[in-house]
C-alpha cells in the first residue's frame, strides 16, 4: 500500500463508522424487533451482521489503510513492528471519530429511543459479570480476532483472498461465545463510540466500564499477535521466500506512506527495452 496518510486516515473512519453503523446497528434493530429484549437467536443475527460488515469492510478498504478499524489491531501490529509508531496516533484518533460518527448515524435512523433502549447499542457488562472476567472475556476474543489476523491477514504464507471472509467469521464467533458477557467488543472504538453518542445526546452511558474494554482488548491483541510470532514464525518464511513470497492479503503486509502527490517512477528505457527484448525472444545487450 503506498496511500497517503491523510487518504489512509478517512478510509479508516469510514471503515471504522461502518463498522459501527452495521454492528451496533443490528443491536438496535435486533432489540426493536424483539420488543426490548435479546434472546439467543438475536444474538445470532448480531453476530452475521458483525462478521459480514467486517469482511466487506477489509474488502473495501484493506488495500488502502490495510482496514484496521480497531486501536487494538493499530496497537498489535505496532508493537510487532508491522505498523510505525509515528502513525499510531493518528490512526487510532481517525477510528474513534469515526466511531463515534457511527453511533450518530444509529441515533438519527432509530431515534432517541435507539439511546433510551441500548445507549445505540453499546456494550455492557452481563449479569454477575465483574471487571476481571469482563476484561478476561475481552482479551480471550480479541485473542481469536488478532490471530485470525495474524495468520490470514499479515502471513505471507497465507491463502489469497480469504483474509476478509474468515477475519469476519471469527468476529461472528467471537461475538456467538462471549456476547452474553460482555457484548464482545473486542475494540475500543466499538465500546467508545456508541457511548459518545449516547452521551451527546442525554443518554445514561456507563463509562466506568470503558476501561475493561480498552485493556482487555489491547492485551489480548498484544498476546495473540507475539504469541503468533513466536510460534507460527511468519519472518523466519518471509526470509526464506524473499522477493518471491505471496503479498499478504487483507491489510497487505506493512503499510508504506507516500507524500500526497508523489508519482510512481517511470521505469528507464535501458529497462522498457530490455524487457522488450526479454518478451521477443532476444537477449539484452
Amino acid at each position: 500500500m503506498d496511500a497517503s496518510l491523510p487518504r489512509r486516515l478517512v478510509t479508516e473512519a469510514v471503515g471504522t463508522g461502518l463498522l459501527i453503523l452495521f454492528g451496533p446497528g443490528s443491536v438496535v434493530a435486533a432489540l426493536a424487533v424483539g420488543q426490548g429484549t435479546l434472546d439467543y437467536a438475536g444474538l445470532g443475527m448480531i453476530a452475521l451482521s458483525f462478521g459480514l460488515v467486517v469482511a466487506l469492510i477489509i474488502y473495501a478498504f484493506g488495500s488502502t489503510s490495510g482496514s484496521h478499524i480497531n486501536p487494538a489491531v493499530t496497537l498489535a501490529l505496532a508493537s510487532t513492528r508491522r505498523f510505525p509508531w509515528r502513525e499510531v496516533a493518528p490512526y487510532v484518533v481517525a477510528q474513534l471519530v469515526g466511531a463515534v460518527l457511527g453511533g450518530l448515524l444509529i441515533v438519527a435512523a432509530f431515534g432517541r429511543a435507539s439511546v433510551d433502549v441500548s445507549n445505540a447499542g453499546a456494550v455492557s457488562f452481563g449479569a454477575g459479570v465483574g471487571y476481571p472476567r469482563a476484561i478476561l472475556a475481552e482479551a480471550l476474543a480479541t485473542y481469536l480476532l488478532m490471530l485470525t489476523i495474524m495468520a490470514l491477514a499479515v502471513d505471507k504464507r497465507a491463502p489469497a483472498g480469504w483474509a476478509g471472509l474468515m477475519i469476519g467469521l471469527s468476529v461472528t464467533c467471537l461475538v456467538l461465545v462471549f456476547g452474553p458477557l460482555t457484548g464482545a467488543a473486542v475494540n475500543p472504538a466499538r465500546a467508545f463510540g456508541p457511548f459518545a453518542a449516547s452521551a451527546l445526546v442525554g443518554g445514561d452511558v456507563p463509562w466506568s466500564q470503558l476501561p475493561a474494554y480498552v485493556v482487555g482488548s489491547v492485551l489480548g491483541a498484544l498476546v495473540a499477535a507475539v504469541s503468533y510470532d513466536l510460534l507460527a514464525r511468519p519472518r523466519a518464511a518471509e526470509a526464506v521466500t524473499g522477493a518471491e513470497a505471496e503479498p499478504a492479503q487483507g491489510t497487505q503486509g506493512d503499510i508504506v506512506g507516500r507524500r500526497a502527490g508523489e508519482q510512481d517512477r517511470e521505469p528507464s528505457a535501458a529497462t522498457s527495452e530490455a524487457g522488450g527484448r526479454r518478451r521477443h525472444g532476444e537477449r539484452p545487450r
